[in-house]
């Protein structure tokens, strides 16, 4: 009887080679978007309605998002319950009212492009500055109360209710207008449908930091260091990194996200 000859075993990479790891990826999340979207369409029943209604879902989706990426990069990395996270969204959009206002030429300018390029500087100036608070904030505020929950909530609460008054200090208890630059008003009609311009921004925008989000977590070094230091610590620093001072910029960067979002 004749006898089947084993299967060839693959050699073995040489010594020193990098051997690329292929990790699955669950596309659910991403994939349960555009089936809600889909299962709309039957129930709102007039196409041209369910695009303007899904591109303007897409857009405060976008907004909520990057709100929450901040949060979740804090308590998901940091293990921080920051509960005083809404004082940096109320400051960048204070800082980014003051930043706007001398800044009439661009936002009022039919020009889109010079639209886009007063949103942008007014919202870098906000990231950075509410970057800096939120640094402030971890040395004085979180810092001491790493690891106790309970002294987290409470004190990042007061933290919160502290900064919500030095705000009303420093620009008034008052609601300040910001009205759309005026290339950013109005509709595109794509077919019967119309889509405000804004809302498409907000979608393009939220894509861009949901990419450069999972690029950073996923494909870089600082990426990897960050996630090994959730898993464990000790390992990390003990060889060599300073695992804390990259969880401060951690922290610095989820107040600047959440500013970002106003």
């Amino acid at each position: 009887m004749a006898q089947t000859p084993p299967a060839a075993v693959p050699a073995p990479p040489p010594a020193g080679t990098d051997v690329p790891v292929r990790t699955p990826r669950d596309l659910a999340p991403l994939a349960l978007v555009p089936l809600l979207a889909l299962a709309a369409l039957p129930l709102v029943g007039s196409f041209p309605s369910w695009v303007t209604l899904t591109v303007a879902g897409l857009a405060m989706g976008m907004i909520i998002f990057i709100i929450a990426s901040g949060l979740t990069l804090v308590f998901g990395l940091m293990d921080v319950l920051n509960f005083g996270h809404g004082v940096f969204i109320a400051l960048g959009a204070y800082l980014a009212t003051t930043v706007l206002a001398p800044m009439a030429g661009l936002t009022e300018s039919a020009s889109m492009a010079a639209n886009l390029v007063a949103v942008f500087a007014a919202m870098l100036i906000a990231m950075a500055v509410a970057g800096a608070v939120g640094l402030a904030f971890e040395r004085v505020i979180v810092r001491p109360v790493y690891g106790q929950h309970l002294k987290q909530i409470l004190i990042t609460m007061g933290g919160m209710i502290i900064g919500e008054e030095l705000i009303k200090v420093i620009w008034g208890p008052l609601q300040i207008p910001l009205p759309l630059p005026q290339g950013l008003r109005g509709s595109w009609l794509l077919g019967d449908a119309a889509v405000e311009k804004y809302r498409v921004i907000s979608v393009a925008v939220g894509l861009v930091v949901f990419v450069a989000m999972l690029w950073v977590l996923a494909r870089t070094k600082v990426g990897l260091l960050i996630r090994a230091g959730v898993q464990d610590r000790e390992m990390v620093e003990s060889l060599g990194y300073r695992i804390r001072r990259l969880f401060v910029g951690v922290f610095v960067a989820g107040s600047a996200r959440r500013a970002a979002a106003s």
